[in-house]
Protein backbone atom coordinates (compact mmCIF):
# COMPACT_ATOMS: atom_id res chain seq x y z
CA UNK A 1 0.00 0.00 0.00
CA UNK A 2 1.26 3.46 -0.83
CA UNK A 3 1.58 5.67 2.24
CA UNK A 4 2.43 9.25 3.13
CA UNK A 5 3.97 9.70 6.59
CA UNK A 6 3.90 13.30 7.88
CA UNK A 7 6.05 14.15 10.89
CA UNK A 8 5.74 17.15 13.19
CA UNK A 9 7.16 20.44 12.04
CA UNK A 10 9.80 21.90 14.34
CA UNK A 11 7.64 24.96 14.95
CA UNK A 12 4.97 22.77 16.57
CA UNK A 13 7.22 20.80 18.93
CA UNK A 14 5.70 22.45 22.00
CA UNK A 15 2.32 20.92 21.20
CA UNK A 16 3.38 17.62 19.67
CA UNK A 17 0.54 15.51 21.05
CA UNK A 18 -2.21 17.71 19.69
CA UNK A 19 -0.50 18.27 16.35
CA UNK A 20 0.16 14.58 15.78
CA UNK A 21 -3.48 13.65 16.24
CA UNK A 22 -4.78 16.47 14.06
CA UNK A 23 -5.71 15.79 10.43
CA UNK A 24 -4.61 19.27 9.38
CA UNK A 25 -1.81 21.73 10.04
CA UNK A 26 -1.59 25.38 9.07
CA UNK A 27 1.00 28.02 9.90
CA UNK A 28 0.62 31.76 10.41
CA UNK A 29 3.62 32.29 8.13
CA UNK A 30 4.65 31.12 4.68
CA UNK A 31 6.24 27.66 4.76
CA UNK A 32 8.79 26.27 2.32
CA UNK A 33 9.32 22.56 1.64
CA UNK A 34 11.67 20.57 -0.56
CA UNK A 35 10.16 17.68 -2.51
CA UNK A 36 12.62 15.02 -3.63
CA UNK A 37 10.94 12.74 -6.14
CA UNK A 38 12.62 9.68 -4.69
CA UNK A 39 11.35 7.11 -2.23
CA UNK A 40 13.34 6.25 0.89
CA UNK A 41 12.45 2.62 0.21
CA UNK A 42 15.10 0.81 -1.83
CA UNK A 43 13.86 0.24 -5.40
CA UNK A 44 10.59 1.93 -4.48
CA UNK A 45 8.64 4.72 -6.18
CA UNK A 46 7.44 7.86 -4.44
CA UNK A 47 8.83 11.05 -2.96
CA UNK A 48 10.27 12.49 0.24
CA UNK A 49 9.32 15.94 1.57
CA UNK A 50 11.55 18.04 3.86
CA UNK A 51 10.75 21.23 5.76
CA UNK A 52 13.01 24.30 5.82
CA UNK A 53 15.00 22.78 8.71
CA UNK A 54 15.89 19.73 6.65
CA UNK A 55 13.58 17.41 8.57
CA UNK A 56 11.47 14.79 6.78
CA UNK A 57 7.81 15.77 7.16
CA UNK A 58 6.06 13.64 4.50
CA UNK A 59 6.81 10.46 2.59
CA UNK A 60 5.14 8.82 -0.37
CA UNK A 61 6.19 5.19 -0.78
CA UNK A 62 4.66 3.17 -3.61
CA UNK A 63 7.20 0.39 -3.17
CA UNK A 64 7.37 -1.54 -6.48
CA UNK A 65 4.18 -0.11 -7.98
CA UNK A 66 4.14 3.23 -9.81
CA UNK A 67 1.05 5.40 -10.38
CA UNK A 68 -1.24 3.41 -8.09
CA UNK A 69 -4.95 4.11 -8.14
CA UNK A 70 -5.03 4.61 -4.35
CA UNK A 71 -2.64 6.10 -1.78
CA UNK A 72 -3.01 6.83 1.94
CA UNK A 73 -2.12 9.88 4.03
CA UNK A 74 -1.07 8.96 7.58
CA UNK A 75 0.13 10.86 10.64
CA UNK A 76 3.24 10.28 12.73
CA UNK A 77 1.66 7.44 14.73
CA UNK A 78 0.45 5.65 11.60
CA UNK A 79 -3.14 6.87 11.95
CA UNK A 80 -4.86 7.15 8.60
CA UNK A 81 -5.95 10.72 7.78
CA UNK A 82 -7.41 10.22 4.33
CA UNK A 83 -7.21 8.02 1.26
CA UNK A 84 -6.69 9.39 -2.24
CA UNK A 85 -8.55 7.28 -4.77
CA UNK A 86 -8.74 7.44 -8.54
CA UNK A 87 -12.33 7.38 -9.73
CA UNK A 88 -12.91 4.80 -12.42
CA UNK A 89 -14.74 5.42 -15.69
CA UNK A 90 -14.06 9.17 -15.56
CA UNK A 91 -13.71 10.66 -19.05
CA UNK A 92 -11.06 13.31 -18.24
CA UNK A 93 -9.74 11.89 -14.98
CA UNK A 94 -10.95 12.38 -11.41
CA UNK A 95 -9.24 11.84 -8.04
CA UNK A 96 -11.02 11.89 -4.67
CA UNK A 97 -9.65 12.29 -1.13
CA UNK A 98 -11.68 10.59 1.61
CA UNK A 99 -11.15 11.89 5.13
CA UNK A 100 -10.86 9.51 8.09
CA UNK A 101 -12.47 9.92 11.51
CA UNK A 102 -10.73 7.59 13.91
CA UNK A 103 -10.70 4.16 12.27
CA UNK A 104 -13.61 4.92 9.93
CA UNK A 105 -13.67 6.70 6.62
CA UNK A 106 -16.46 8.71 5.08
CA UNK A 107 -16.59 6.78 1.81
CA UNK A 108 -19.91 8.34 0.91
CA UNK A 109 -18.58 11.85 0.42
CA UNK A 110 -15.01 12.83 -0.52
CA UNK A 111 -13.23 15.59 1.39
CA UNK A 112 -11.70 16.91 -1.83
CA UNK A 113 -11.95 16.11 -5.51
CA UNK A 114 -9.54 16.87 -8.35
CA UNK A 115 -10.94 16.99 -11.90
CA UNK A 116 -9.26 17.82 -15.19
CA UNK A 117 -10.62 20.88 -16.98
CA UNK A 118 -9.91 22.36 -20.39
CA UNK A 119 -10.12 26.09 -19.77
CA UNK A 120 -7.41 28.74 -20.16
CA UNK A 121 -4.15 28.09 -18.30
CA UNK A 122 -5.80 25.99 -15.60
CA UNK A 123 -5.54 22.25 -16.06
CA UNK A 124 -7.34 20.90 -12.97
CA UNK A 125 -10.09 22.02 -10.60
CA UNK A 126 -10.02 21.13 -6.88
CA UNK A 127 -13.25 21.14 -4.87
CA UNK A 128 -12.99 20.91 -1.07
CA UNK A 129 -16.04 20.22 1.07
CA UNK A 130 -16.45 22.47 4.14
CA UNK A 131 -18.97 23.50 6.78
CA UNK A 132 -19.87 26.53 4.68
CA UNK A 133 -22.92 26.54 2.34
CA UNK A 134 -20.59 26.54 -0.67
CA UNK A 135 -17.48 24.31 -0.96
CA UNK A 136 -14.04 25.86 -1.37
CA UNK A 137 -12.70 25.63 -4.92
CA UNK A 138 -9.13 25.85 -6.22
CA UNK A 139 -7.48 25.51 -9.61
CA UNK A 140 -4.12 24.03 -10.56
CA UNK A 141 -2.33 26.18 -13.13
CA UNK A 142 0.65 24.75 -14.92
CA UNK A 143 3.79 26.88 -15.23
CA UNK A 144 6.42 26.43 -17.92
CA UNK A 145 9.53 28.61 -17.70
CA UNK A 146 12.38 27.60 -19.96
CA UNK A 147 13.20 23.96 -19.31
CA UNK A 148 11.55 23.84 -15.87
CA UNK A 149 7.99 22.72 -15.29
CA UNK A 150 5.98 23.77 -12.24
CA UNK A 151 2.47 24.66 -11.17
CA UNK A 152 0.47 26.93 -8.89
CA UNK A 153 -2.59 26.26 -6.74
CA UNK A 154 -4.96 29.23 -6.79
CA UNK A 155 -8.14 30.10 -4.92
CA UNK A 156 -10.78 29.86 -7.59
CA UNK A 157 -12.93 32.91 -6.69
CA UNK A 158 -10.19 35.49 -6.15
CA UNK A 159 -7.26 33.93 -7.99
CA UNK A 160 -5.11 34.37 -4.86
CA UNK A 161 -2.01 32.17 -4.68
CA UNK A 162 -2.29 29.29 -2.21
CA UNK A 163 0.82 27.24 -3.04
CA UNK A 164 3.47 26.98 -5.75
CA UNK A 165 5.74 24.16 -6.90
CA UNK A 166 8.87 24.82 -8.97
CA UNK A 167 12.22 23.24 -9.66
CA UNK A 168 14.47 23.99 -6.68
CA UNK A 169 17.37 26.39 -7.11
CA UNK A 170 20.41 27.04 -4.93
CA UNK A 171 20.93 30.60 -3.57
CA UNK A 172 23.50 31.03 -6.35
CA UNK A 173 20.74 30.50 -8.92
CA UNK A 174 21.92 27.05 -10.01
CA UNK A 175 18.98 24.69 -10.57
CA UNK A 176 19.07 21.25 -9.00
CA UNK A 177 17.88 18.16 -10.83
CA UNK A 178 14.38 17.93 -12.28
CA UNK A 179 13.48 15.55 -9.45
CA UNK A 180 14.09 18.17 -6.72
CA UNK A 181 11.20 20.62 -6.30
CA UNK A 182 10.48 23.62 -4.11
CA UNK A 183 7.00 23.86 -2.53
CA UNK A 184 5.89 27.18 -1.01
CA UNK A 185 2.63 27.20 0.98
CA UNK A 186 0.99 30.49 1.89
CA UNK A 187 -0.07 31.29 5.51
CA UNK A 188 -3.23 29.76 7.03
CA UNK A 189 -3.45 27.00 4.41
CA UNK A 190 -3.98 23.37 5.43
CA UNK A 191 -0.71 21.57 4.67
CA UNK A 192 -2.39 18.15 4.52
CA UNK A 193 -4.73 19.42 1.80
CA UNK A 194 -1.83 20.84 -0.22
CA UNK A 195 0.12 17.59 0.13
CA UNK A 196 -2.96 15.71 -1.03
CA UNK A 197 -3.20 17.92 -4.13
CA UNK A 198 0.56 17.66 -4.77
CA UNK A 199 0.31 13.87 -4.48
CA UNK A 200 -2.58 13.72 -6.95
CA UNK A 201 -0.65 15.91 -9.42
CA UNK A 202 2.38 13.65 -9.07
CA UNK A 203 0.25 10.59 -9.82
CA UNK A 204 -1.39 12.30 -12.80
CA UNK A 205 2.06 13.30 -14.11
CA UNK A 206 3.31 9.70 -13.66
CA UNK A 207 6.04 10.86 -11.27
CA UNK A 208 4.92 8.76 -8.27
Amino acid sequence: MAKIYPQLLSSSSSSSSSSASSSSYASSRRETFTIWMKSLVLHGNGCTVYNSSGEIVYRVDNYHDKCRNEVDLMDLQGNLLFTIHRKKLSLFGCWEGYRYNGSKSNKGKPWFQVKRILKGKSSYKVTVESDQPQPNCYTIERLITGKSDGYRILLNDSGDLVAEVKQKQLPSGVSLGSDVLNLVVEPHVDHSLIMGIVTVYGLISHKL
